[in-house]
């Protein structure tokens, strides 16, 4: 992926555009440091999303770690 100043990027914005429509990403950068990335955009596909989330779930409810339910885990860690 390549870099790009934040700069440029304003200047030069519908041409980059193009080449994300393309297919290319860039990373844009402010002083050298990366601050956003410009990437095509995916549409999601709900019914895998689903499934994914079903799946956790599912795995969630038959493993434990050394006894302790992953669900209680993780319940624990959002009450932090």
């Amino acid at each position: 992926m390549s870099e790009i100043g934040v700069f440029e990027a304003r200047t030069r914005l519908p041409r980059l555009l193009r080449r994300v429509e393309a297919g290319e990403g860039f990373i844009i950068t402010r002083h050298g440091h990366p601050v956003a990335e410009l990437i095509p955009f995916r549409q999601h596909d709900a019914a895998r999303v689903r499934s994914a989330i079903d799946s956790l779930k599912a795995f969630q409810e038959t493993h434990s770690l050394g006894g302790v339910p992953v669900r209680r885990i993780v319940e624990e860690a959002r009450r932090r």
